[in-house]
């Protein structure tokens, strides 16, 4: 039996919807001497707006991101003189929720019908949320591979001055350079929620060992804390924190000196827990002015969004002192 595909003037209106429907497409129709805007459902839905009338291009700009407003309206008035297909892409609220939308049509009234332009809405939240990751991704790698070097460099004067031999700084380089590889591989997210929970004394010790300087001021570093489990996805975001502390203390702080101290130390109440970071012996620091670098927000980012908690720095003249709080439940996971 052979069935036969209908040409495309064959198509019919419910053929077309439900090529429409299938693809996600919104519909929307824009009057350009009155400047009104007719959706079909999705579009409606997608915009938040009433359903039951009909909306201008003002009405809508109500709902589009304050940043992305103007770029919107100015990019609208000027479709009518683009030549061909035109897309553009802008945020818009529900709420307290931010989604994506593509608008995409016809510039230079081609297909105009009766003063009236055609075209489509898509919602690529997905597709945007995707591109900010590999964005974020792609920067967080670039800071990492820096604190990495400035770290090889500091390890480098730590041994340095605790060795007399160059066959004994390369033994101790080599092994400083060995603890770092495995307090990398902590902050590193394992593929498949790989690993198992850890102790948070074991888990800070192994992340600081690289820069103890265990020569003529042995025990610079002194880590002090309750004994509790870390779960998986606590501790790699933890050794982040720590690792972007470290480095921070290793470029400008207490360890970035032979005479500087570090005392870390935690307590647990019913529902927190607070890490107490304390250098002292170090250069004289003062708080720095402006909003903060990668590696400020990379810290904040993780202290809220994956264990709930917060990070506060005290910039004292003896030295940085950084209070940890984290989400006892959060820490635990």
């Amino acid at each position: 039996m052979t069935t036969e595909t209908p040409s495309p003037a064959a198509w019919t209106a419910d053929h077309l919807r439900l090529a429409v429907d299938a693809a996600g497409v919104a519909l929307w129709s824009w009057n350009v001497d009155d400047d009104s805007f007719t959706m079909d459902a999705r579009g409606y839905g997608l915009w938040g707006a009433p359903l039951d009338r009909t909306v201008t291009f003002e009405d809508l700009s109500g709902f589009i991101h304050p940043a992305d407003r103007n770029r919107v309206r100015a990019a609208f008035s000027a479709t009518r003189a683009l030549m061909g297909t035109y897309e553009i892409d802008f945020r818009i609220m529900q709420g307290k929720d931010v989604r994506w939308v593509s608008a995409r049509g016809q510039g230079n009234d081609h297909n105009i019908v009766g003063r009236t332009m055609f075209g489509v809405f898509l919602d690529v939240t997905g597709r945007k949320q995707a591109e900010e990751g590999h964005e974020l991704l792609a920067g967080e790698m670039s800071h990492r591979v820096k604190n990495l070097l400035a770290i090889a460099s500091g390890l480098t004067a730590i041994t340095s001055r605790s060795t007399t031999t160059s066959v004994d700084m390369a033994r101790e380089l080599t092994q400083r350079l060995t603890a770092l590889d495995r307090a990398h591989d902590l902050v590193r997210p394992l593929p498949g929620s790989e690993g198992k929970a850890a102790l948070l004394g074991d888990l800070i010790a192994i992340l600081l060992a690289p820069y103890d300087d265990m020569g003529a001021f042995s025990g610079r570093i002194r880590v002090s804390v309750p004994r509790m489990g870390v779960g998986e996805a606590a501790a790699t975001t933890l050794a982040l924190v720590v690792h972007e502390l470290a480095t921070n203390s290793l470029k400008y702080g207490a360890l970035s000196v032979p005479t500087g101290t570090l005392d870390v130390s935690c307590s647990s109440q019913e529902y927190v827990v607070v890490i107490a970071w304390t250098e002292r012996g170090g250069p004289a620091v003062a708080e720095p002015s402006g909003p903060g670098g990668y590696g400020s927000k990379l810290l904040e980012r993780a202290m809220t969004r994956q264990l709930d908690g917060s990070i506060h720095r005290e910039w004292n003249t003896a030295g940085v002192v950084a209070t940890l709080t984290m989400n006892k439940a959060y820490l635990a996971s």
